[in-house]
């Protein structure tokens, strides 16, 4: 693969210094030629993140069979021999966003065996049409049928009728059973109330919204990450010696777990979404094992990690690696909570 074809000439179009092979010994910019075609762009991203001397890899192997490996050798000073902690969590979190938004984790608006249909306003008139035709198809029509019949066409010709019949045809549970209460004396609860009242009215159950939360909760997990990193940090530096560690060692180290973070949730999703085209249940199992085994790891890893950084006491690092765990663990869980219902209150 080319970085490029080489000019001819032997002045830097930079800072316009003598180069005499292919980069120029002042600004280290390459001598290659300005016009490039289209597939330049992909190669020359691949090749400038992977540099095939086995930084990219090495970094790979590091990052997931070696917790802490990578910030020790960076805090060190060692900061050739591996992809620095920015580039790398900029490029783990541009493959997720990327591939969570091409194998979303959910769809819910779809039809099929096991999976959940909504119904939308022409859906249900259709639905209803569908019932009067087939009741007028009997041989003799009673007096119930009649009185159906009249039912249906008086929801036809009122719209507000439809969601009332919907139990007549049996299209939805009640939807006196599937709305959501919800006290609004408060700030919080007044508009999510409001917004639950919206969605039913617009035909959705409560399954389907609980269904649509779950999803966007999910979805946000990778912009989470992004706005609780330096939340992370500033965790760490509280349980550490301020003298020994800057909040600087602490941002390496939550850069390098985030993208290990990012990378484990990445597989998740891809074993998960194996599961949903595999029909072999002894595969399936192994996947949902799989996933649980990463999970487990995720936790694992954190510990060793924090002892291998931060050198201290196998005790000492158990009794802070728990603590700042777990207050971390709530506070990422009211951060994501947070963005799922901002985002939930958005939907249209």
């Amino acid at each position: 693969m080319s970085h490029g074809k080489l000019r001819e000439e032997k002045d830097c179009l930079n800072c316009e210094h003598i180069v005499e092979e292919k980069y120029c010994p002042n600004c280290g910019q390459h001598n290659i030629h300005t016009k490039q075609p289209f597939h330049f762009l992909i190669t020359h991203f691949i090749e400038d993140f992977t540099h095939y001397d086995g930084q990219f890899w090495g970094t790979m192997k590091n990052l997931f069979f070696k917790p802490g490996k990578l910030t020790s050798t960076y805090l060190e000073g060692k900061r050739q021999q591996f992809v620095p902690p920015v580039k790398l969590y900029i490029f783990v979190s541009f493959i997720t966003f990327f591939l969570f938004a091409v194998f979303p984790p959910f769809d819910i608006n779809f039809e099929g065996k096991g999976k959940t249909k909504l119904f939308s306003q022409k859906d249900k008139i259709s639905e209803i049409q569908k019932a009067i035709n087939d009741t007028k198809t009997k041989e003799k029509l009673t007096k119930e049928d009649s009185m159906y019949i009249a039912k249906l066409n008086s929801a036809l010709t009122d719209s507000s009728k439809i969601n009332q019949i919907e139990r007549t045809l049996d299209l939805d549970q009640k939807l006196q059973d599937n709305e959501v209460t919800i006290s609004d004396n408060n700030f919080v609860n007044r508009p999510i109330s409001n917004k639950l009242a919206e969605l039913q009215k617009k035909g959705y159950k409560k399954s389907e919204i609980l269904t649509g939360f779950i999803e966007t909760t999910i979805h946000n997990l990778p912009k989470a990450l992004f706005i609780y990193l330096p939340i992370f940090a500033f965790i760490l530096w509280l349980f550490h010696n301020k003298k020994r560690w800057w909040y600087f060692d602490h941002g390496i180290f939550t850069l390098h777990y985030f993208s290990f973070l990012l990378l484990s949730l990445l597989f998740s999703l891809l074993l998960y979404k194996i599961t949903e085209y595999s029909s072999i249940p002894a595969i399936n199992k192994f996947l949902y094992l799989g996933i649980a085994c990463i999970f487990i790891y995720d936790v694992i890893y954190f510990f060793i990690a924090h002892k291998r950084v931060y050198q201290t006491q196998k005790r000492v690092s158990l009794i802070i690696g728990f603590i700042t765990l777990w207050i971390n663990y709530f506070a990422f869980l009211f951060l994501v909570i947070g963005l799922a219902f901002i985002s939930f209150l958005m939907i249209h």
